[in-house]
């Protein structure tokens, strides 16, 4: 008997009954169906009396969810996929993923156009498109205090109030560089399209194997987005401030104190999306994002000079 997941969105009405409905129809089909939350793949918010929260990378998985499954069926945003990415991504489980929320810019279909993708996924008809993620780590010494994997982005900032922060940072075994931003962000090809962009940071193609590290708001004309290979890793060691926050894929993280050590590398987990047609990423920038639409409209009645 073939085995599918469903993770939903429990906090979205539509994507509860949907995984219902999904259900029933995979199991009818002569599926074994496995449903979660995608609850399970929230990292947690840290608070300074409960300052780290931490679920090991191998308790994320849902029960059920395992390399037997054919694919999972991701109802929500771009939130959930994340969080479905967490929960799958050890399994190399597929993800169907289904947009249920605003932008749906990691998702693949509708929910108007589900039942004929559902046909295409039971039948083996697509493409896997296998997205790079990021291992992150917390050292005080030589005890590891949290982790995650993260498919976006990593972002080291002061709160509640934004201010400079002092960063001492080591890229592999070159020289560690001083940056004073308000923070920091690492981030995969994936996220170079999320937080990454809105501080100033280039547009990565998912195929690119290459990392981003972006100053927020830098206290120089000369701290500038860095592109790297995504085979060095990342070592932050907070300078001047004594607690900063982490957040990872914008869930909450842990509190990182002037005598921690933030780590971060290519994770040896990918995230495994089914696409339904070859996938075609500068059209998902056209049509979520505008790009390379015209400045100026071009009028077809009127001859151009």
């Amino acid at each position: 008997m073939p085995k599918a997941g469903i993770i939903y969105n429990d906090v979205k009405p539509i994507a509860g009954r949907v995984a219902i409905e999904l259900k029933d129809k995979l199991t009818a089909a002569g599926w074994n169906v496995c449903v979660t939350s995608s609850i399970g793949g929230i990292l947690g918010y840290s608070n300074p009396e409960s300052p780290v929260c931490h679920t090991p990378l191998d308790g994320l998985t849902p029960p059920g969810f395992d390399s037997d499954m054919k694919f999972a069926v991701v109802l929500g945003g771009d939130g959930t996929v994340l969080a479905a990415s967490r929960q799958v991504a050890p399994c190399g489980i597929p993800l169907l993923t289904v947009n249920t929320g605003h932008m749906g810019f990691l998702t693949e279909t509708f929910l108007n156009q589900l039942p004929q993708a559902l046909e295409q996924a039971m039948a083996g008809e697509y493409e896997i498109e296998e997205r790079a993620m990021l291992t992150v780590k917390v050292f005080r010494g030589d005890s590891v205090l949290w982790e995650a994997l993260c498919l976006n982005e990593m972002v080291l900032h002061r709160e509640p109030l934004t201010s400079m922060c002092h960063f001492e940072i080591a890229i592999g075994r070159h020289a560690p560089v001083d940056i004073a931003a308000d923070g920091v962000i690492v981030s995969t090809p994936t996220g170079s399209t999320a937080y990454s962009l809105s501080a100033g940071g280039p547009v990565v193609t998912p195929g690119v194997p290459a990392l981003q590290l972006v100053p927020i708001c830098p206290h120089s004309l000369a701290s500038r987005a860095l592109v790297f290979p995504d085979t060095e890793s990342v070592n932050i060691y907070p300078v001047n401030i004594p607690r900063l926050v982490m957040v990872v894929d914008g869930n909450g993280g842990c509190y990182v104190l002037s005598e921690d050590r933030v780590y971060i590398e290519r994770s040896q987990y990918t995230v495994r999306f089914i696409r339904l047609q070859p996938p075609e990423f500068f059209r998902i920038l056209r049509e979520k994002l505008g790009w390379g639409l015209p400045h100026i409209a071009k009028p077809t009645s009127v001859e151009l000079p």
